[in-house]
């Protein structure tokens, strides 16, 4: 019902910049949050950064000052800018979505993009 697509991931040099788009489509009645989560190999997905329908942002520390996440309520679209990079920032990024949808129940779920991998050189 609900899909998140994401996008924007590649390869950069140490310092470099990426920006990550997740697009969110079907029925929809409500975001109550959206972000990114990261996956490196060997490692739990953590949390990167997410922003709710209040515009509240939680950042992980590390990146704080390095990355800025927003949004375009219209276009039902978050993004992830992403400066400074460091090789610790390499992983899967996964775009998230906490999800109300258009049921008579108006059920909250958990959705995930598919992934873009972010490769960071030094």
């Amino acid at each position: 019902q609900v899909q998140l697509v994401d996008s924007g991931g590649g390869l950069v040099q140490a310092g470099g910049s990426l920006r990550l788009s997740c697009a969110a489509s079907g029925s929809i009645f409500a975001i109550n949050a959206m972000g990114w989560y990261r996956q490196a190999p060997g490692k739990q997905r953590e949390l990167v950064a997410t922003i709710t329908s209040g515009g509240r942002t939680n950042y992980k520390d590390s990146v704080k000052g390095r990355f800025t996440i927003s949004r375009d309520d219209d276009k039902n679209t978050v993004y992830l800018q992403m400066r400074s990079l460091k090789p610790e920032d390499t992983a899967v990024y996964y775009c998230y979505g906490h999800i109300v949808v258009r049921t008579g129940t108006l059920t909250p779920y958990d959705y995930w993009g598919q992934g873009t991998q972010v490769t960071v050189s030094s």
